[in-house]
């Protein structure tokens, strides 16, 4: 006689409606059923985990910024403080000014040129030189400047919305 098992679910591996599974959804439901997987919570628990750990991180922020501070304070003590450079007179310029040279297209405007600088240089890669222009309004005083003439101007404050340059000295006058 053969014996036969006593309780047929212990012998089975897996339960009967496991193997009406498809494949896919049995490695799935296989892989959830780890031992380490936590039970559901609710939103306020997820909501206070969040909080929580946002705490805990900005504690550690605080330290290390304050880590961060400490270090540079000490390191600037230890340098050798700069020597302070002696204060300018406030009616001196500072620094230097541009000086273009163009010529005159348009005198229309009372006490006003308008003078396009031609500009040519050597482009980095290529070494061709490449020509371009651009137009600035610049300020004569006495309006002596006139269309064609080659002038020469510098830069100032600005002296209304788009001029500001005021004519040196002209260079050339047209013919």
């Amino acid at each position: 006689m053969t014996e036969q098992p006593e309780n047929t679910e212990e012998t089975e591996e897996t339960p009967p409606e496991a193997e009406a599974l498809p494949p896919k959804e049995r490695r799935r439901r296989e892989r959830s059923a780890h031992a380490d997987a936590r039970p559901p919570r609710t939103a306020e628990e997820r909501q206070a985990d969040r909080v929580e750990e946002r705490r805990r991180k900005a504690t550690r922020r605080r330290a290390y910024r304050a880590q961060a501070r400490a270090k540079g304070a000490e390191r600037r003590a230890a340098a050798a403080p700069a020597e302070e450079a002696p204060p300018l007179h406030p009616d001196l310029p500072k620094g230097r000014r541009k000086v273009r040279q163009g010529v005159v297209v348009s005198d229309k405007a009372n006490k006003s040129i308008t003078v396009r600088i031609d500009m040519a240089r050597r482009h980095r890669m290529y070494g061709k030189v490449v020509r371009s222009s651009g137009t600035l309004h610049a300020h004569d005083e006495r309006n002596e400047a006139g269309i064609g003439d080659t002038v020469s101007v510098v830069e100032s404050r600005p002296l209304s919305r788009t001029k500001r340059w005021r004519l040196v000295e002209i260079l050339e006058r047209a013919r």
